[in-house]
């Protein structure tokens, strides 16, 4: 079993990220670059985060050193001199997931810096090349290289400024690890900052969302506020698409067929959605020559940024489409909750029944008597239970966020817990103690990379609605991030020496990372004092300081409150009541078509019993169809009038005379 963990979590972590991809991402319309950019960010950092746990075990199940004691050795001397003799300790085992010395500090080595180049150099890169609107390839790389000329241009300034300093300095004698130690150093640091922030948000956030999805009334009220604000982002995007696709028209009916910039007006036009394509398709001409008018014609520069208009237009109208959607049909089921939490038959009642076949789990367990349970009692005492635990967990690691430092005695929780398990070589419970802590840690700051909105700058949108750029600049995050949260995981449970000052072996990701001593100032200060600062932070989390900023600010902020967040719940809950109204004329119409068409004669199968030819049929049935679509009512009287004509002519031996006259003369009546 040797690596055998190390090859599954390889394998399922990889799956893991293609899914979260597939949700976020588009695999038919985005390009492959920017997918297999943020696929291979994202497969990294998770990799990190769950090979972690098995780096400390590996470290943990070695031979222990021999704890040496003390014992007299005879001596002239009156004093007696004492000599060191090891004691003997039960030796370990190697746990199923031991992975063989030397594989840990490669792998390391190569995830590290793959991420770290990813999101310092391609990410960025990228970025701005799959946000260009350039035609070609060429154009897109110079468009890139052109917005990161001061990204790139600040890194070289920096590390040419540090070259310079160590060489003024001969008393400094820096190798080239110690410089790799300094950049690491630097990197982690920036992250650090920033993961503070977002941690310190997680923390609170994610287990009061729980409890207030335990709470219908306090959910179907927060989403009436969220439709009246995507309502009026969704009227903002239509309006912005107008616009854009109206100087896409002008340009259009400028640039003719045989101009040179009307190859780029064709891939604009590509970009667009399809009911304009062919509206503005029918009002083009085959051909104009253009060198006969005295026309002013837009340049290529102008057509460029036309395109990026109209790729970041049509992407923000299908993703508020799509929103709206989804929240509609969040607000209806919520409302069905509601209706069916005071009903005594204990069956759930869907308001608009879904139209698909009820599969086999439907049938027989999803019941509507389970979901009754499910949605009415057993849910939210389900998420109380979840939200009290995740709080628990919150509590645990502000304490030990504020106390890890200490190593005498040791007032981290989580390393008591690791230190409990090492005397005990239970080297299960190493594993799924550390990945357990470094779950919830991920899932407090990962959770906030998604939930954050920076304007329409950037935004992660789930049903394959996010666009590129916010897919790669994810990615830059979640590189960015996870070595820090790593580091500050071992200071947790005491396996970071540099931290905790104890002599002890050290986990090869450790290794990776460079002794921090040579930043004393960092090892010594900011690593130890500044997450303290996620005290702060929790606090004004919980009393929502920020949101209430925000909403003084002018930014519509859920508040229970405020008045404008009154006004705004009042309007989402029209908007429902409408767009409700709605589907139920569409469906009530959609039935009473159904049951029409049930209840009308089919003449195939008169003609049938009739013997009539298949030839005559058509012509009989053609007519019929015409007659219905105008005189629906007469269409019954009109079949069999169809049919005594035609039987009329038929003679004794089953053939058919010409039916020139008797054509002319079947629908006279009508």
């Amino acid at each position: 079993m040797s690596g055998a963990a190390l090859g599954i979590e390889i394998v399922v972590v990889f799956f893991l990220a293609l899914f979260l991809l597939h949700r976020y991402g588009d695999f038919k319309k985005q390009q492959r670059m920017v997918l297999f950019g943020t696929l291979l960010a994202w497969y990294l950092c998770f990799l990190i985060v769950f090979i972690l746990p098995l780096d400390v075990s590996t470290i943990d199940h070695e031979e222990p050193a021999s704890a040496p004691t003390l014992s007299p050795s005879p001596s002239n001397h009156t004093t007696a001199n004492t000599t060191v003799t090891p004691s003997k300790r039960s030796p370990c085992y190697k746990p199923w997931s031991y992975i063989p010395d030397g594989i840990m500090p490669v792998f390391w080595r190569v995830v590290y810096w793959t991420s770290q180049c990813l999101t310092w150099l391609l990410l960025p890169f990228m970025q701005s090349y799959a946000r260009s609107g350039g035609f070609s390839i060429t154009g897109k790389i110079k468009t890139a290289l052109i917005e990161n000329a001061i990204y790139y241009g600040t890194y070289l300034l920096i590390f040419g400024s540090l070259l310079i300093y160590v060489a003024v300095h001969p008393e400094w004698h820096l190798s080239w690890y110690e410089l790799q130690t300094i950049g690491i150093t630097a990197a982690n640091t920036w992250g650090l900052f920033l993961l503070v922030l977002l941690l310190g948000y997680g923390l609170v956030e994610i287990p009061r969302s729980y409890w207030n999805a335990s709470r219908h009334g306090h959910l179907l009220i927060k989403t009436y506020f969220k439709a009246s604000k995507l309502m009026t982002e969704k009227a903002d995007a239509e309006e912005n698409l107008e616009d854009v696709m109206e100087e896409v028209r002008k340009v259009s009916e400028s640039i003719k067929y045989n101009h040179p910039l009307r190859k780029y007006i064709d891939t604009i036009l590509r970009k667009c959605p399809v009911d304009y394509q062919e509206k503005m398709g029918r009002n083009m001409d085959d051909y104009e020559d253009f060198d006969d008018k005295q026309n002013t014609y837009p340049s290529e520069k102008s057509l460029v940024k036309l395109h990026k208009q109209v790729i970041y237009a049509v992407q923000r109208h299908n993703r508020t489409r799509v929103q709206w959607q989804i929240l509609l049909q969040q607000a209806i089921h919520l409302e069905d909750v509601a209706k069916n939490e005071t009903s005594s038959t204990h069956q759930f009642v869907h308001s608009f029944p879904s139209s698909e076949p009820t599969g086999w789990f439907s049938r027989y367990v999803y019941t509507p008597t389970a979901e009754w349970y499910w949605e009415c009692l057993l849910k939210r005492w389900f998420y109380r239970l979840l939200s009290v635990v995740l709080t628990l967990f919150s509590v645990a690691v502000v304490w030990s966020e504020c106390t890890f430092f200490s190593t005498r005695p040791v007032l981290s929780l989580f390393a008591v817990f690791i230190q409990l398990a090492e005397r005990e070589y239970n080297y299960l419970y190493i594993e799924m103690a550390c990945f357990i802590t470094i779950f919830f840690l991920c899932t407090c700051v990962y959770s906030t990379v998604f939930r954050i909105r920076v304007f329409n700058y950037y935004y992660l949108a789930s049903h394959h609605q996010t666009d590129a750029y916010s897919l790669q600049f994810s990615g830059m995050l979640f590189c960015r991030l996870t070595p820090p949260l790593c580091l500050n995981f071992l200071g947790l449970i005491h396996m970071d020496s540099a931290i905790s000052h104890q002599q002890k072996e050290q986990t090869a990701y450790t290794s990776i990372m460079g002794s921090m001593r040579v930043l004393s100032f960092i090892a010594n200060g900011f690593y130890i004092y500044y997450p303290m600062l996620i005290v702060i932070l929790c606090i004004a989390t919980y009393f929502s300081l920020g949101t209430r900023c925000l909403n003084l600010l002018g930014f519509q902020q859920f508040v229970g409150d405020s008045e404008m967040t009154s006004d705004l719940i009042d309007e989402g809950k029209e908007l429902i009541r409408r767009e409700k109204r709605k589907r139920q004329r569409i469906e009530d119409g959609e039935n009473r078509r159904r049951v029409r068409s049930d209840a009308e004669p089919n003449p195939t199968i008169i003609f049938t019993r009739l013997n009539v030819t298949p030839s005559l049929r058509r012509v009989v049935v053609s007519r019929v169809f015409i007659s219905r679509c105008r005189f629906p009512r007469v269409v019954c009287v009109l079949t069999f009038r169809c049919v005594f004509c035609v039987s009329s002519r038929r003679h004794a031996g089953g053939r058919y005379l010409s039916m020139s006259s008797s054509r002319s003369r079947i629908f006279d009546d009508v």
